[in-house]
Formats: C-alpha cells, structure tokens, sequence
C-alpha cells in the first residue's frame, strides 16, 4: 500500500516559542507528535528529548535485533508493540533523569503520540493528550484516548452535556506524561489499514481549538495533503491559535 504523509508545526498566535516536536524516521516508518510542557527552554527540549529518544531506540535495535532491552517485554504484546512502548519508555525515563540532575530542566516533560506503518497495519502508541484520529469513510474518529481529568470525568458521567465539557474547570490538567514519574504506562493499539485512510496526529493546539467536525470537513475538502494541513494550522490560528500547533497527515492509497 502506498503511503503520502506531510508533517508541519507552527508556534500560534499566543506564544513566542515552539515546545512542539515532530519526528519522522522513514526506515521504520515511524512518525511522532510531542507536545512540551514546562515553560522556558525546557518544554521545547522535553518534546524534542522524546522524539530523539524514541527514534534513536529504534535504529539501535534495528541495527542489533538480539541487543538487550532496558525493560521487561510484555508477553501479550508482540514484538513491535513492545518495541514501540520501550522506545517511550526510555523517553520517558531520560526526561525524568534529566530533572534531576539539572535544576533548568525541573518540572519539563511532554506528550506523545506516534504511528508505525507495518505492512498493512499499523501501530499507535501514545501517553498524554496529543491525539491520534482516523478518517475513513468520510468520518472522522479519534483513535486514542486522552490521559486528562477532563477524560476521566467524561468517562466518570457518561450523561455529560456540552455546557458541561465548556465549563469544566481542569480541562487542560493532563494525568500522565513523559517525565512526570520515573516510569510510565503507554498505551499501544494495533489497526489493520484499509485503502482510503487519512490519519492524523496533532498536539492539543489543533485540537483544542477546532472541533473534531471542522477537522473533519477540512480533511475530507481536497485530497492535497499540503492544502489539508496548512488549512488545518490557519483554522486553529484563526479561531485563536492558544499554543503551539501540530499536525503529522498519513494518507494510504492502493
């Protein structure tokens, strides 16, 4: 299956820095969103810390298939869901370490959420709120799960209305990230590809201030995956452009 993909970040209409990071590793197909967090230098060198991290896991243990591993391998997972949480993990860790040790960098981490294409399916791995979603015929889904209080509240009161979601006063609170502790849970999912998908990571500053239906009709208005995400960008800098913006697009094609 054939795969386009474009890749762009933007600081916004309300900062005056970028702590976004996005990564592809073409070799390993491999495409990643970090969103960093902790002010100053450091949430620009948490997200790009991540992302380096992660890739360089990857080429290490491409290049030495029986290297050994710094953490244990789940047995209900397979290798390359494995594979793709050790790379996060080791992220995470390197992040933690580095506040430790350096007293610029206390208080830094940052989201992430990556795909790995593997034949004709693919892998999402994630922790924090930067978002994977999916468009398939003509709908859009979101595709992970966001580690916030807003989700757990939703989750908590299924009956939740929209003034309700408008009003809730920790929306932005996320529950886990890279660095916060010294280990973290990733969550990895396995999708099986189907010819037509257009998928999307983006940090919170795209989806924080489009709806998932005005991400939707902008994704299904051209098949020019530039035109798609510059109008992405414009639109969430149109309605505000609160933080940084990202926005990774995969489009697969028979």
């Amino acid at each position: 299956m054939r795969i386009r993909y474009v890749a762009k970040t933007d600081v916004g209409m309300k900062r005056n820095h970028n702590e976004d990071y996005f990564s592809l590793l073409e070799e390993e197909q491999l495409f990643i969103v970090c969103d960093g967090m902790g002010g100053h230098a450091s949430g620009e060198v948490a997200s790009r810390m991540a992302a380096e991290t992660v890739t360089e896991f990857f080429k290490y243990s491409r290049a030495d298939q029986d290297a050994t591993w710094p953490y244990k391998m789940d047995s209900t997972k397979s290798y390359a869901e494995n594979r793709l949480a050790v790379g996060i993990k080791m992220a995470n860790f390197k992040i933690f370490q580095s506040q430790a040790t350096e007293a610029k960098y206390k208080g830094m981490g940052t989201t992430i959420v990556s795909i790995q294409v593997l034949g004709d399916s693919l892998l999402v791995g994630h922790v924090g709120d930067s978002r994977g979603y999916r468009l398939r015929g003509g709908t859009l889904e979101q595709i992970t799960v966001d580690h916030s209080l807003l989700e757990e509240y939703k989750q908590a009161k299924k009956d939740i209305t929209e003034e309700e979601l408008r009003n809730f006063p920790h929306k932005n609170v996320i529950t886990r990230a890279l660095g916060m502790r010294e280990n973290v849970q990733v969550d990895v999912q396995k999708i099986k590809i189907e010819p037509g998908d257009m998928y999307l990571l983006c940090s919170d500053g795209l989806s924080g201030m489009i709806t998932d239906k005005g991400m939707e009709e902008i994704m299904k208005s051209s098949d020019n995956l530039e035109k798609v995400i510059h109008a992405l960008l414009d639109k969430a800098n149109e309605n505000g452009g609160n933080d940084n913006i990202t926005c990774v697009i995969l489009k697969f094609e028979e």
